[in-house]
């Protein structure tokens, strides 16, 4: 009888493997058992991430609002992530040189990076090939809400007045902004909202506007509570409008521009995370959690707040709907970014 073929046991009446086939199913068996101890592991492997620290790419220089922001994040993310998440600070051409950097790590999830609307801008500018979709969306994390600034010896007491203002001469209110950058797109989607022309100066960053603005050598500018608070505290400078969608508790006083009607004017810098793309979706949800539930630290609001920002928390989807709008609008923007 050949090998391949059954035999009968005559004491029990049914076929009886003969030893090659016996061979083959314990063979089968331990490459089952195999298979299943590998997913198994591969399981635990996952259930462990992360089990090392998770690098922190920020592409700006240490001290300015993004890298203080981010080390709130950095100095309170261990205790929900499990491991740390050091800064590392890439600065260079506008914030893109960090991101080139992590857009060529590994998407392993041990390397994040910080983004926020510069990058969208940059790439509508032409600065880079980059864009938010280049990457994974992992979680917004910040907001600040952005202000229309005046000097207090302005006749301008109200956005309505300054509008009005604007309206009836154009090209000749001076507001200061940084050339192509964020500033210089919320100073636009003003001009496209109220339907008005601007005659912008450019400066390096937010601290040198706001002192020309001081000192008078422009009509206005973009400002927060971080770099323009004080100044209208102390009476030199005056808030008209705020980006935010409702009034802030530092400015009780100053409208919204949605309240005023204009409801497309959301002036914010929202600053989150992203991973490399490719990053597996389980490790962009055990991040996205870690954050979560940061977002909701007291002390982390507190040091977020002392910043003069405010925690603004989306997961990856919500964050990924925001940047993509957001770059729409600054798509459809482009064209004022080049006067």
């Amino acid at each position: 009888m050949s090998f391949i073929s059954q035999q009968y046991n005559t004491n029990q009446g049914r076929p009886q493997a003969t030893r090659p086939l016996r061979f083959k199913l314990i063979i089968g068996g331990l490459v089952l058992g195999t298979a299943l101890g590998a997913s198994t592991a591969s399981l635990a492997q996952s259930e462990e991430y992360p089990d090392k620290p998770v690098e922190f790419i920020v592409p700006w220089s240490p001290g300015g609002g993004s890298d203080t922001l981010m080390r709130v994040i950095s100095n309170n993310a261990e205790e929900y992530l499990g491991q740390s998440m050091p800064v590392i600070n890439m600065p260079g051409v506008s914030g893109t040189t960090g991101l080139k950097d992590l857009s060529k790590r590994d998407p392993d999830g041990y390397t994040v990076g910080q983004i926020h609307e510069g990058l969208l801008v940059a790439n509508h500018t032409q600065l880079t090939q980059l864009n938010w979709d280049d990457f994974t969306p992992v979680a917004a994390m910040t907001a600040s809400p952005q202000y229309l600034t005046v000097n207090a010896d302005s006749p301008w007491e109200t956005f309505d007045e300054f509008v009005d203002y604007a309206q009836d001469n154009p090209g000749e209110v001076r507001v200061g902004v940084t050339l192509g950058g964020i500033p210089h797109v919320h100073a636009a989607m003003i001009e496209d909202a109220a339907n008005l022309s601007f005659r912008y100066v450019g400066f390096e960053g937010t601290s040198a506007r706001i002192r020309a603005l001081v000192g008078g050598h422009i009509d206005a500018a973009i400002g927060d509570i971080a770099s323009s608070g004080e100044f209208v505290k102390n009476g030199d400078l005056r808030f008209l409008a705020v980006g935010s969608t409702e009034r802030q508790e530092e400015t009780p006083n100053v409208p919204t521009f949605k309240e005023l009607g204009y409801d497309s004017l959301n002036l914010n810098i929202v600053r989150g995370l992203i991973a490399p793309k490719g990053t597996s979706e389980d490790k962009v949800t055990v991040l996205a959690d870690a954050m979560q539930a940061l977002s909701q630290d007291e002390q982390f609001i507190q040091g977020v707040h002392n910043a003069g920002a405010q925690v603004h928390f989306e997961g990856p989807e919500a964050f990924a709907n925001y940047l993509e709008t957001t770059d729409e609008t600054i798509e459809q923007l482009s064209g004022k970014l080049a006067k």
